[in-house]
Formats: C-alpha cells, sequence, structure tokens
C-alpha cells in the first residue's frame, strides 16, 4: 500500500476528529436527499433480511379498472385482474483508506490531523454520492432545447428559465409523482448547478428561502422555491463537462504529462497557447455523451498557457486541479451539458448494512451516512511505524420509476462570456 509522505498523521483519538470527518461527508451529500429506505416499499421486512441476498426484488402492483357497469340483479360480479412487476437494486460495497507514516505523526499539527478526517469523510460521501448519480441520471425521462452535442452557452434558448418548472410542474402533477406534503399539495425539489441557478434568479422567478421561513426547510443548499419545486443549488450537481457544442475558438487537445492533484500547471500535447483567453473554461475527461457518468471528469479557468503549458485555477483547496490525470485524457474548452434534476422523496431507493462496523471494535458508524463506518486510525506495520485511516460502505440505490424523476439538461449563460 503507497504511503503518504507529504501531510502529518492521524491522531489516534477518533473521537475527537468525528465533527472534520462529518462535515466532509455531509458537503457532497445531494441526488440521495431523495432516496427512501427499501423497508418503505416491504412492510414487515427489516433491511437486514433485504441486505442478506445480492440482488433485492420488490413486488409492485398495478390498480383495478374504473367500474362503469351496474350491478346486476341476475349474475354475480367478475373479478378483476391484478398484475405485478418488480424493482431491484443489487448490492454493492465501496471503500478507501489513507496511510501515514510515524515520522509525519511524530510532526503532525492538529489542524491537518482535523482535515485528513474531512478529506476522508468527503470521499467517502462522494462515492456514494457517485452510486445514486450513476442511477438518478440513468433514467430515459428527459427534454434538452437542443442535442448535448449541441448545447450552446451563446444561445440564450438553450439556457435555463423558469419556463422548465411549469413544464415540470405538469408532468409531475399529470404523473401523480409523490412530493413533500405541504399545506398547498405535494411539493417537489429541484437540484441545479449554482450557473443554473444564476440564469434562473436573472429572470426575476425565484421567491427566497427569507420569504418563505413559515414552510418545512427539508433540504440542504435550499435557495428559493419556484411554483412548486424547492430550489436546491449545490457546486455538487451533476454536470456533462465538455459535453455541449464545441467552441466558437476550439481548443481540442489531450494531456501531454500525467498530472497529480493540487497541480496548477497542466501539460498538453498540442501547443493551445495563441487562442487562449483568460478567465476561460476547460474541461478535463472522457466526454460524456450518454448516461454513462464519469465522476473525476473536472473543469478549470485558464489563466495563461506558454506553449504546451497551461496556467489554470481549479477547484483543489490551492487552486488547482482535484484529481488525478493520465497521459492523453481529453481536454477540450468545449460548453458543458449542466443538468436540473427535479425529484420527489422517494424518486430514489436505497438499502444498506444496518450495522457496517459488524462488531469491529475499530469500526464507528457514520451518522446520517446509512450504510458508511470509519474504521481507525490503526497501527500497521512490525514496529507499528504507520497509522491507516479508511471508510468502508454496503449498500446501493434504486430508480422506483423512471417517472420519479425528470432530467432537464441545458447550457448556461456564464460559459459564453471570457
Amino acid at each position: 500500500m503507497p504511503q503518504t509522505t507529504s501531510s502529518p498523521s492521524i491522531s489516534s483519538i477518533i473521537s475527537r476528529y468525528n465533527e472534520s470527518f462529518l462535515e466532509g461527508a455531509k458537503a457532497p451529500m445531494l441526488y440521495s436527499q431523495s432516496a427512501l429506505d427499501y423497508t418503505s416499499f416491504t412492510p414487515g421486512m427489516s433491511m437486514e433480511e433485504l441486505m442478506r441476498a445480492s440482488t433485492v426484488y420488490v413486488p409492485v402492483q398495478s390498480g383495478m379498472s374504473v367500474g362503469t357497469t351496474a350491478i346486476s340483479q341476475t349474475s354475480d360480479l367478475t373479478p378483476q385482474s391484478i398484475y405485478d412487476a418488480t424493482i431491484n437494486i443489487s448490492k454493492t460495497s465501496r471503500g478507501e483508506a489513507l496511510q501515514f507514516s510515524q515520522q509525519l505523526k511524530i510532526e503532525a499539527f492538529d489542524q491537518f490531523t482535523a482535515n485528513f478526517y474531512k478529506i476522508i469523510g468527503e470521499n467517502c460521501m462522494e462515492s456514494i454520492e457517485a452510486l445514486a448519480i450513476s442511477v438518478a441520471f440513468a433514467g430515459t425521462f428527459y427534454d434538452r432545447p437542443a442535442a448535448r452535442g449541441s448545447l450552446d452557452a451563446g444561445t440564450s434558448a438553450h439556457n435555463a428559465s423558469d419556463a422548465v418548472f411549469r413544464r415540470a410542474a405538469g408532468l409531475f402533477a399529470s404523473m401523480r409523482v409523490p412530493g413533500w406534503e405541504s399545506a398547498n399539495g405535494p411539493e417537489w425539489a429541484c437540484y441545479m448547478h449554482p450557473w443554473v441557478s444564476h440564469d434562473i434568479q436573472e429572470a426575476g422567478k425565484v421567491v427566497y428561502v427569507g420569504e418563505y421561513q413559515n414552510s418545512n426547510i427539508i433540504l440542504a443548499w435550499e435557495l428559493g422555491k419556484i411554483g412548486r419545486f424547492k430550489l436546491v443549488e449545490s457546486p455538487y450537481a451533476k454536470v456533462f463537462f465538455g459535453a455541449g457544442a464545441t467552441h466558437d475558438t476550439e481548443q481540442a487537445t489531450t494531456v501531454g504529462t500525467a498530472s497529480n492533484p493540487l497541480a496548477t500547471t497542466l501539460v498538453t500535447t498540442d501547443d493551445k497557447s495563441t487562442n487562449i483567453a483568460k478567465g476561460r473554461l476547460y474541461n478535463i475527461g472522457t466526454e460524456e455523451t450518454s448516461t454513462t457518468c464519469y465522476p473525476m471528469n473536472e473543469q478549470f479557468r485558464a489563466l495563461s498557457a506558454s506553449t504546451t503549458t497551461i496556467t489554470l485555477n481549479g477547484q483543489a483547496a490551492n487552486g488547482g486541479l482535484k484529481y488525478a490525470h493520465a497521459a492523453l485524457e481529453a481536454v477540450n474548452n468545449n460548453d458543458s451539458a449542466y443538468t436540473m434534476l427535479f425529484a420527489g422523496p422517494g424518486s430514489l431507493v436505497q438499502i444498506y448494512a444496518t450495522d457496517p462496523e459488524n462488531g469491529d471494535p475499530d469500526a464507528r458508524a457514520v451518522p446520517g451516512v446509512k450504510g458508511a463506518a470509519i474504521v481507525g486510525p490503526l497501527k500497521t506495520g512490525l514496529a507499528h511505524q504507520w497509522d491507516s485511516l479508511a471508510w468502508k460502505y454496503w449498500g446501493n440505490f434504486g430508480l422506483v420509476a423512471q417517472k420519479y424523476l425528470y432530467r432537464y439538461e441545458c447550457s448556461v449563460s456564464y460559459e459564453h462570456s471570457t
């Protein structure tokens, strides 16, 4: 196992840093907020029973035909037939770890120790959230103002507007999609990126959260509402980076030299310095042309360029890249396809291990993250010269029905500017 040699070690007292772990774990939690336990669909069955099978099947039943015939005075009623189908989830697992040398522990500072808990907490939730995203965005119930590869940030009709909410409200109401109950009837949520939210706010249709404090605020990052939809704005909202229209000044190339997380420069295969524009957005990773999601695709702002070296501003703590990128990964300045995902409280279902600790004295269940546990810190090596910290998860997500998740894909006006 590779050892980290550039940062201090974790303290052996896990409870001292639980708050930092939870701060990281809560940050990316977005789409999983719309998931209900599978037991909601299986009265009388416990989650422990469901988790014993590799795949869980839950039956759903049809309704009856509307009665249109008067009761006969000479013959009996004809019983109707009820039809059934199944929804299912295949169980899976996830887990990642960090390891630190004793020398780094000797040199440790408390703030670094807390940061390690936050980092692994964020990784835990990002990884579980990636499972929810892969299910939520595989649905075929969606609309776009143009084909995904043609979404153009410079075309205002391709940007988000409040008209999308009227369409979504009609679809959800007509299909009787369950919502969060309010005094005025069911309400749903719309999950979106801040740049999508910006375009919608420009239309002046948002009722801000401060104007309806008497309502239940039940979702993280809730901004306000339009009609029956609570607006949930988050930088973790799904974006298909670089999957939109080709920019007028195309800058398609590949990674020339593999880069590590925190890198503030990127070496590309081709010299793209001639037409580079300060502040222009670039994308790294496999273009997402269908429902396949690549969670380590990312976006950065190009600040300057000298031949094949781009100086950049990214999402990492130091303004660099968040993830490692291998040589020959795609790099482009295409417009991106942003998403608005309309959902209710039971649009997704989940199964999970109710006892992720499994009797392990070194493991502790993660509060609020079902099926997950943090393990350690543990001393390893013949001389106990390393400390390790890990998380583990058992469970998965499933889609109840296509009608429960409506996806709208659009471009954003911000990407049109440099």
